[in-house]
């Protein structure tokens, strides 16, 4: 049975780590948080599976209802959330650049492929490189630190300048990098990297301005060898019914890149390698509502679910207040 880890806040503000495996699921005795638990593996050399297999298992718990109740956590963070940083690679699933190309072939003639196809078919024909060869680059943005990571239940909160707030259904790497340097993938886990695509479809230049957003992850890291296929389903409600829904794949399976080849073009910078930083690494879509014309509002609700992970990420949509800045010389 797939392992699960997942991080608990109780009432009283209490920080406990849960190990669930199939429909059982107990917390971990001493553990209090995930990153403190894979430091700890990594300091005596083994698995992040085996160090939980080491650990004596505490009080038996119901996930489903923690999960109601909000007292699930990101399954990662850091105390100083500047150690965490959020990343993420685009047009890397198969079909994920009709959407794209939608939004900005009217920019380009016709008979001239736009930006967006030309990176994706050159990811679809060197994406997967041999072993120990280094493949494509994909496109690569910046979502921010851990501050712009919320919980699994907490709102998505979209500036007042945006234009759009729009879901991402994804699966999202967890790393986190040992006292030498090295990346470890601690697992995955799934994701919403939520999105401001009117602005982006104003002019692709402006892609770093609408992806510097909040993102949320479900409260389960997946442990062990990541999964080819995956399959779930992404939908928006709206005072309590669907108003849009698809099913979205992803895995490597359904990939035009490798995430060996997607970590590759992301640690090759030393300035992610640094000693104890976590990073959060979006993997990338094919399937959004903002394609099929739906325009979100205040109130619509997230919700993607995809097996094996058996909770979802929930999260409201709200819009922050103005906030007026003003820079002063000095």
């Amino acid at each position: 049975m797939t392992l699960r880890l997942l991080q608990h806040r109780a009432d009283s503000g209490a920080r406990s780590v849960i190990a669930a495996q199939g429909d059982a699921a107990h917390f971990l005795v001493g553990v209090e948080t995930i990153r403190a638990l894979a430091l700890d593996a990594i300091a005596r050399g083994i698995s992040l599976g085996d160090a939980v297999a080491a650990i004596a298992k505490g009080d038996a718990i119901d996930i489903a209802a923690e999960f109601e109740a909000g007292r699930l956590l990101a399954p990662i963070d850091h105390e100083d959330s500047a150690h965490v940083q959020l990343t993420g690679t685009g047009l890397t699933h198969l079909g994920s650049a009709e959407g794209r190309d939608k939004m900005h072939r009217e920019a380009t003639a016709a008979e001239v492929k736009t930006d967006s196809m030309r990176m994706f078919l050159e990811g679809l024909e060197g994406g997967k490189p041999a072993p120990g060869t280094v493949g494509q680059q994909p496109e690569w943005f910046y979502k921010g630190d851990g501050s712009q990571l919320v919980a699994p239940t907490d709102p998505l909160t979209m500036p007042a300048f945006a234009q759009d707030g729009g879901e991402e259904p994804e699966i999202a790497g967890i790393y986190i990098i040992g006292p030498d340097g090295q990346p470890y993938r601690l697992g995955l886990a799934l994701a919403n990297e939520f999105s401001d695509h009117v602005t982006e479809r104003h002019n692709y230049l402006w892609l770093a301005h609408s992806k510097l957003r909040q993102a949320s992850l479900g409260p389960e890291l997946l442990v062990g060898p990541a999964p080819d296929h995956i399959e779930g389903t992404s939908r928006i409600l709206r005072n309590g019914e669907t108003l849009w829904e698809r099913p979205f794949l992803s895995g490597e399976g359904n990939m035009s890149h490798s995430l060996a080849n997607l970590e590759q073009h992301h640690f090759k910078y030393d300035l992610f390698r640094r000693p104890g930083d976590v990073h959060v690494h979006f993997f990338g879509t094919a399937t959004l509502s903002f394609t099929d014309g739906v325009q979100t509002r205040e109130g619509d609700v997230f919700e993607i679910i995809a097996a094996p992970f058996t909770l979802p990420a929930r999260n409201p949509l709200k819009r922050a207040a103005p906030v007026e800045v003003a820079v002063k010389v000095l």
